[in-house]
């Protein structure tokens, strides 16, 4: 089974602008239709505190960010309940294609005992809810240039 999820989106704005908006965590709540909320500092090493949407309802984790390139990418790793049970690599990388034009790549790399177990269950709706996220970015980059 993969055990990864991979999005992308193409977003005809600057690598800037794509940027700015999704490392600018304190405006998510405008705009983000599945991580509803981040505080913590973009740094490595740096514990996030991220509100997700799940389903009705929503869960809170508290990854830890692996790395940040200035204007290219970021991850962070999030772990359910132990460090090697369920972990997951969250990612964000801009590439740009073009004058005012980027592709974004959004995924997530599982591992851990139980990521075969969860993966199966939760796959599905986190890939939409992937999408969701990337096209409420694309919209908001787009309009802001």
């Amino acid at each position: 089974m993969n055990k990864s999820i991979k999005t992308e989106i193409i977003i005809n704005a600057s690598a800037a602008t794509v940027w700015k908006i999704l490392t600018d965590f304190g405006r998510y709540p405008e705009w983000n239709p599945f991580i509803l909320r981040t505080e913590g500092q973009l740094a490595p090493g740096q514990r996030l505190r991220n509100t997700l949407k799940n389903g009705n309802s929503q869960i809170v984790f508290k990854p830890v960010v692996q790395e940040v390139t200035p204007g290219r990418s970021f991850s962070w790793l999030g772990s359910l309940f132990i460090k090697g049970l369920f972990d997951g690599r969250h990612y964000f990388s801009i590439e740009e294609i073009g004058p005012g034009q980027v592709k974004l790549l959004h995924g997530e790399d599982f591992s851990g005992i139980l990521s075969g177990i969860f993966l199966k269950q939760i796959v599905q709706e986190t890939r939409n809810n992937f999408i969701a996220m990337n096209q409420a970015l694309k919209q908001r980059a787009e309009q802001q240039s």
